[in-house]
């Protein structure tokens, strides 16, 4: 067997493990009280008690048997959740023991898995400057591995840019009926920001921005090449000037409130991941807000 697959074998293999250790019933229920179900399916009918809203009365079955009978109606739960992955070069970046790529592919298995157990379908988009891969929604847990197999082999040739713009037309133009969209970037991008917006009017759409710790804050190593991972761009940077390392960490600072400004006038919920810290702790809390305000 080829080096490479058994690597990205043993990779998919910690994650399964890691994710089956972290989903629990309580982050399960959590999960299940947090999406809302694509409507309401009538489930059975029942016989009529003070209090029933009697705009809900069967009279069909009322006439038939002499009797008041109310028609009840169930949440119709099965959802489709998409995962919109950004796999462009800066993805394959991190200063820590992972690359912010091997991060997105945990989150989003914990999340697939998660989803699964509440028998909803599971999908993939894989984006860069292009489309890089779809897998259609589809139900089973053999269908979370495959996507974080998909999402790490992506990272030996994640190379370009990143357009979210063309990964929401693609999705707008495939999933006409609403789902739940988990996009999983680090947003180096701009421009997608009205098309951002119109498909969150649509879509359940959470963002999970992924960063790296050397991305909002420079050490002081004295003079350093950086090679931006999109463009392939070099710069030299002197890190031991205190001036340049403040003003790198405000535009840190200022490119992540931007983001976050963006996210809440759309209404949209965020889900922020850092490489080096605990994930699933943001992942309950995005459950538990969201439940809150259903």
């Amino acid at each position: 067997m080829d080096s490479k697959v058994k690597d990205l074998m043993a990779r998919v293999g910690k994650i399964r493990i890691l994710t089956r250790r972290l989903i629990d019933d309580q982050l399960a229920g959590d999960y299940h009280s947090s999406f809302k179900g694509q409507g309401v399916e009538f489930d059975e009918v029942r016989p009529y008690v003070p209090g029933d809203d009697v705009r809900t009365i069967d009279w069909n079955v009322t006439a038939r048997t002499g009797e008041p009978y109310i028609k009840r109606f169930a949440e119709e739960r099965e959802l489709t959740v998409l995962f919109l992955v950004d796999v462009s070069g800066s993805q394959s970046y991190g200063s820590v023991r992972r690359s912010k790529m091997e991060l997105a592919a945990e989150v989003t298995a914990l999340l697939a898995m998660t989803a699964i157990r509440n028998q909803d379908k599971i999908g993939l988009v894989l984006f860069s400057d292009r489309i890089v891969k779809y897998i259609p929604p589809r139900k089973g847990r053999d269908s979370v591995m495959r996507l974080v197999r998909e999402v790490l082999a992506a990272e030996d040739s994640a190379t370009g840019g990143t357009d979210i713009a063309s990964a929401l037309r693609f999705l707008n133009g495939i999933q006409k009926r609403k789902a739940v969209v988990f996009l999983v970037s680090d947003f180096q991008d701009s421009g997608y920001e009205r098309l951002l917006a119109a498909t969150s009017r649509h879509h359940d759409v959470i963002g999970v921005p992924v960063s790296d710790p050397a991305e909002r804050r420079l050490p002081d190593v004295g003079l350093v090449e950086l090679e931006d991972p999109e463009t392939g761009a070099l710069r030299i940077v002197d890190t031991s000037d205190r001036r340049v390392r403040a003003a790198f960490a405000a535009n840190a600072e200022r490119e992540t409130a931007g983001l976050l400004k963006l996210f809440k006038r759309n209404a949209i919920d965020v889900l922020p991941v850092e490489n080096g810290r605990p994930y699933i702790g943001a992942v309950r809390s995005l459950f538990k807000r969201r439940a809150r305000k259903r």
